[in-house]
């Protein structure tokens, strides 16, 4: 599976790293990203997420039920 948030759909992005000499490399900057289970009590089992660190903070602010509720495209896998 790519590096992709399952919640807010963060990517990867591309840019140049800079040396002292202001030399241009490319070079991919990769998110933050966990893969956590979350107990869903309706449908009575876990399920797993890849999530960045934004995408926690949403969860534990929100709660996982209204999450996957607003976010309805989420693909579960778990």
């Amino acid at each position: 599976m790519s590096n992709i948030c399952q919640i807010t759909n963060k990517k990867s992005i591309v840019g140049n790293k800079r040396s002292h000499a202001m030399n241009a490399t490319k070079c991919r900057f990769k998110i933050n990203l966990h893969t956590h289970k979350f107990w869903i009590a309706k449908k009575n089992k876990f399920i797993k997420l890849k999530l960045s660190n934004k995408g926690m903070r949403l969860v534990n602010k929100y709660g996982i039920d209204k999450i996957l509720k607003k976010f309805k495209k989420v693909k579960l896998y778990g």
